[in-house]
């Protein structure tokens, strides 16, 4: 299956794609992959380095004819968000991505693909692995832990790159030359709840939200797409508003930056409400479907007769914990006012998880306004205070400013130009790109970001155009041919 990927132009990207993509490289546990960078910089005896907190930095000389041009800082990151279907059966902690080409496109059997920023990363291996591409010298900088907090850009220490200019891989869109990012912070609201006994009048369901597309909670959180979690809530609120449903256990949603797929929940109700509960729910389920017929098609809520739980939550914990699920913003805060059709500050109610006594839930708060991140987030801390709850703010970064006057983006726009006859996409985005946080201990140093098509990123239904990789690749090696002199 993944042979297949080798045999797809330009085979040096693909094949290092592959390479990759055989080792585990989950965010947080990223020490075989640090390992096998290692390994590779020094085979090609490159001078390779692990810094303290594990990214990789291998450096490689100009080639012939191009010492006099201006070191670049090659950048992606080396972990990839892990998502899976519920009936895929796959561990990301031991086995290695399963590829396969789908016309124009190359996916994962049932996972995240790893393209997002695989493709970065095996761009850059291929470059320092060549021996007939023109380049000035290269510091490749292979950072960890970007998805679950950049906590690999953060730790990087001044002085270890002497580059001037930096290519950050990162892009998903591949007429977008990238100028800015949004930053972000985690918001995480948590509390205890006593437990009491079901009554021996109570019967059990189990309700499942289900076959959204998910995605990437910031260059998707614009278009529309259901939140498993807030499609749960609204069923839980009126099960209680009308049959005085309770709540026993839920668990929706995965990761802090991919848009809630699925989310889970066992609750109990009065069997004398039995038939009326079973009718009124269908009905709103058929309605919220019809609402998401467009953005999504295979939506499902499966409500399956149990037995009752023997435990459900507080009367008056479940009542305030619905009330604040449905008051939490999620989605877009505000647009931008200076830059056209660009989110400026956004939420994610990304999980929440209720169980045995405990509540949590997390959001993914981004902004490209520092104060307007503040606000959303102060927002989101007082609507869960007034339910009880614990609220922690951790994990913030710093967004990237646009520098519309920067030297590389005019040699990038004009080579675009030459290359595909129309202007590229010059934007800022709302994820969180590592340049941010890279400036600000290297404040001097020139950024950009580009990447090929790749949709569905932080999904199992992440693909990547493979017409679009070849765009791409073109593009990278005239901009090595054309960075200016020193």
């Amino acid at each position: 299956m993944n042979s297949d990927i080798r045999q797809l132009e330009p085979k040096q990207l693909w094949n290092k794609f592959a390479d990759l993509n055989a080792v585990p490289r989950p965010s947080k546990k990223e020490e075989r992959v640090i390992a096998f960078m290692k390994d590779f910089g020094e085979s090609l005896n490159l001078e390779t380095m692990v810094d303290e907190v594990g990214n990789v930095i291998i450096k490689k000389p100009a080639t012939p004819g191009m010492e006099d041009r201006k070191t670049v800082v090659m950048q992606s990151h080396l972990d990839m968000v892990h998502q899976k279907n519920a009936d895929t059966d796959f561990d990301f902690d031991t086995q290695g991505i399963e590829m396969y080409v789908d016309g124009d496109w190359v996916k994962a059997k049932g996972t995240t693909l790893g393209a997002d920023n695989g493709l970065g990363v095996a761009t850059i291996m291929a470059i320092l692995e060549s021996n007939d591409i023109e380049h000035p010298a290269i510091e490749a900088l292979f950072t960890i832990d970007e998805e679950t907090g950049m906590t690999g850009a953060q730790g990087l220490k001044g002085g270890l790159l002497e580059g001037e200019i930096l290519l950050n891989l990162d892009t998903e869109e591949d007429d977008e030359i990238g100028v800015g990012c949004a930053g972000g912070i985690d918001v995480t609201a948590t509390r205890t709840y006593n437990e009491e006994d079901a009554t021996e009048i109570k019967i059990g369901y189990t309700i499942a939200v289900k076959g959204l597309q998910g995605g990437h909670s910031g260059m998707q959180i614009h278009e529309g797409l259901g939140n498993a979690n807030k499609i749960m809530n609204r069923l839980l609120f009126d099960g209680f508003e009308n049959f005085g449903l309770r709540i026993s256990e839920i668990d929706g949603g995965s990761l802090r930056n991919a848009i809630p797929r699925e989310s889970f929940a066992t609750i109990a109700v009065d069997a004398v409400h039995k038939e009326a509960f079973e009718l009124e729910i269908k009905l709103l389920a058929d309605s919220i479907k019809k609402e998401y017929k467009t953005m999504e098609p295979d939506m499902e809520v499966i409500v399956t007769s149990v037995d009752a739980p023997a435990k459900v939550m507080d009367l008056g914990v479940q009542e305030g914990l619905t009330r604040a699920i449905y008051a939490a913003c999620n989605g877009v805060y505000r647009m931008s006012a200076d830059i056209p059709d660009l989110v400026e500050t956004s939420n994610n109610i990304a999980r929440v998880i209720v169980k045995d006594g405990n509540i949590k839930i997390g959001c993914l708060t981004r902004s490209s306004v520092e104060s307007s991140k503040m606000d959303l987030a102060n927002m989101l801390r007082a609507t869960f205070e007034l339910t009880g709850c614990e609220v922690e703010f951790s994990g913030s970064y710093p967004g990237w400013t646009p520098n519309m006057d920067s030297a590389i983006l005019k040699v990038m726009r004009a080579l675009y130009v030459d290359l595909n006859n129309e202007e590229p996409h010059v934007a800022a985005c709302h994820a969180g790109l590592e340049c941010g946080i890279l400036g600000t201990n290297y404040p001097e140093m020139d950024m950009i970001s580009f990447g090929p098509n790749i949709k569905g990123a932080h999904s199992p239904d992440e693909r990547a155009q493979i017409s679009s990789a070849q765009k791409y690749w073109k593009f990278v090696l005239e901009i090595l041919k054309q960075i200016p002199t020193k």
